[in-house]
């Protein structure tokens, strides 16, 4: 067995077409024993064909994928013995939450005592152990999303897979989950992929976020890289909120909260703006600015205390280290 942190999940100049349509292009990864790696991206950009391809469900035209040395391009799903939570959940409604956990290890032909030891165990990590005679109808979404996490950790698989497990839950809830999901995984620590097309949600999850575009890997990096030091305009764009300014020699990224707000000129570094739009979203104030030097409105994040109004001239106080370029 590979050492922590070692070189477990490789996936090798991996490509896919569908038809004339390029969805995986030349996809190189490799992910660390334990690590939680996000696949982000928008619909389309191939982040879900990746997850298939490593699960066996997709094969992949070109490439290779190997797990802990060895290559399981051509071995078949069931034979993999990697974990799959889909975001249907797919649990069996006339089995018991139990059963649905058991089911796994039943099929393996693991001795009853382990199975129900092993299925308690799970069930008291994921908070269900209460309702373990429960059937599927009778829990809530959060509740049917950890019993297919329990499902999928129960068999000890060397991978777990997650695809979009959290889109059939309400705002509230998913958020929650996130937190959830991410302490399984400290639990278990499992080397997990997990794939999503909401930033918060790789954000609070990953140790690393693979932002994919189009079939290829525009950037992977730890979520605090890829914020603030985006490499390409998607990224930066992707990732947060940002304002993309021309200046000699290219394109820049800056972020709103990066720029100060005030009622008078600042010591240095000042552009008088005007309020154009704002919106009040809680935690913060985001407004539109339109500096009186550029005919493109700027937006800027301040506190909830911050408070301007429409059409009032303002000074935008601007740090150029913030200022991140992008190709």
């Amino acid at each position: 067995m590979s050492e922590p942190g070692a070189s477990h999940l490789v996936v090798r100049c991996v490509s896919k077409r569908f038809g004339a349509t390029t969805v995986l292009d030349r996809v190189d990864l490799t992910i660390r024993r334990g690590e939680l790696v996000t696949l982000l991206g928008p619909s389309g950009c191939g982040k879900t064909t990746l997850l298939r391809a490593i699960a066996g469900l997709a094969q992949p035209d070109h490439g290779q994928v190997e797990l802990a040395g060895r290559d399981i391009t051509m071995v078949p799903p069931h034979r993999r013995n990697v974990g799959v939570v889909f975001q249907s959940y797919a649990l069996f409604p006339h089995m018991s939450v139990e059963d649905n956990v058991a089911f796994g290890l039943r099929m393996r032909k693991v001795p009853a005592a382990e199975v129900r030891k092993r299925v308690a165990t799970v069930l008291q990590l994921v908070r269900l152990h209460q309702h373990a005679e429960r059937y599927p109808r009778e829990l809530s979404g959060g509740q049917r999303q950890r019993v297919a996490l329990a499902r999928a950790l129960v068999i000890e698989p060397p991978v777990l897979l997650l695809d979009e497990p959290l889109s059939n839950l309400d705002a509230n809830l998913r958020e929650e989950m996130r937190f959830e999901i991410r302490r399984l995984h400290d639990e278990f620590k499992i080397t997990t992929v997990y794939v999503t097309h909401d930033q918060s949600e790789a954000m609070v999850t990953s140790d690393r976020i693979v932002v994919m575009n189009k079939g290829r890997m525009e950037q992977v990096d730890a979520p605090h890289i890829l914020y603030g030091k985006p490499r390409s305009r998607f990224v930066a764009g992707f990732i947060g909120r940002t304002n993309f300014i021309e200046r000699e020699g290219g394109v820049y990224s800056l972020r709103p909260q990066a720029i100060g707000l005030l009622p008078t000129r600042p010591a240095m570094n000042g552009v008088e703006a005007d309020i154009v739009d704002r919106a009040y979203l809680g935690e913060h104030w985001d407004y539109q600015v339109k500096p009186l030097s550029d005919a493109k409105p700027l937006r800027v994040s301040t506190g909830p205390n911050a408070i301007f109004e429409l059409g009032q001239r303002v000074w935008l106080e601007i740090d150029p280290a913030a200022m991140v370029r992008v190709e």
